[in-house]
């Protein structure tokens, strides 16, 4: 029996802005989208959960060196939340395990919820989490019915607003910091309006400094493929941009660092004959730019 002889792998850099589908989780679709492009090396930005839809940018090659920045960014969201009934994952794919009656909503009622939870909150992760306990993720624990204290954590909420409404559902937009859980959101604005509820859908908009207004579906990404992908730069657009010259690119490039000005950011983005090689970060106490993650690039290896 013959063996199928595969194409070897291809080195890939940047970034491509996919709308994830409903009922596929974040790292199925990465790898649906590494065996499109044959890529080597590639990954998320944060995953989204099975049932969630919208933006999850995936950085190839050296893109990879900007995802953790985009781990920490900011994420928005637009969510629906059915009021009425409390599902024990906070979400569709779990099972109800209460209901309670809707009190007569209101568009001055759920704002004024609303914005009881704007600004610096703390909230307790949900057990249908990631999170680690003795080394296994909470959901582990979730799925043998044991549940394990979980301490409230600092998030911000920076905007949050009512899209629409009817008597048992709502649909909100919201803007977060970092390490926010939008359906334990949720079920807390739902018991602020005298009720329970989860969430049915939530979409996500905006990752960071990039907006879901280019996001692609697999079978769009699949026709246009290395005409989709984007430059890894855009995803550190917010970085102050400092320009070098060859000689001071090249120690960069080496780990070397850098006399200049105190940047505007901590963080700035290197450029050498515009194309981006590194990214920086600010050494206050020697008032120095160092290289905190330089990229391989084709291009400035050439240039």
């Amino acid at each position: 029996m013959s063996q199928v002889c595969r194409p070897p792998k291809r080195v890939v850099n940047g970034i491509v802005l996919l709308n994830k589908p409903a009922g596929v989780s974040s790292n199925g679709i990465l790898q649906q989208v590494l065996r499109a492009f044959n890529a080597k090396k590639g990954g998320h930005t944060g995953a989204l959960d099975p049932f969630a839809t919208g933006l999850l940018p995936i950085c190839l090659g050296e893109a990879t060196k900007v995802s953790g920045l985009l781990l920490e960014s900011d994420k928005r969201y637009t969510a629906t939340l059915k009021l009425g009934e409390q599902s024990d994952t906070g979400d569709t794919e779990g099972e109800i395990i209460q209901t309670l009656p809707i009190p007569e909503l209101s568009e001055a009622s759920i704002n004024k919820v609303l914005q009881q939870f704007v600004g610096d909150i703390e909230q307790v992760p949900p057990m249908y989490s990631a999170l680690k306990h003795q080394g296994k993720p909470l959901y582990y624990y979730a799925r043998q019915g044991i549940e394990i204290e979980r301490p409230a954590r600092p998030i911000k909420i920076l905007a949050l607003s009512l899209v629409s409404f009817t008597d048992n559902q709502i649909v909100f937009d919201v803007h977060s910091s970092k390490g926010t859980y939008v359906r334990t959101l949720g079920e807390d604005i739902a018991k602020a309006l005298g009720t329970v509820g989860h969430l049915t859908a939530l979409h996500r908009t905006q990752t960071g400094s990039l907006l879901g207004d280019d996001m692609l579906t697999f079978e769009e990404i699949e026709q246009q493929l290395d005409d989709c992908i984007h430059p890894l730069d855009i995803a550190i657009q917010h970085l102050e941009r400092i320009d070098l010259t060859s000689e001071q690119a090249d120690l960069i490039r080496h780990g070397g660092k850098l006399e200049q000005p105190k940047p505007q950011t901590d963080l700035v983005r290197f450029y050498e004959n515009d194309i981006c090689i590194a990214v920086g970060e600010w050494q206050a106490e020697k008032n120095l730019l160092k290289p905190k993650r330089v990229f391989n690039l084709p291009e400035s290896e050439a240039g």
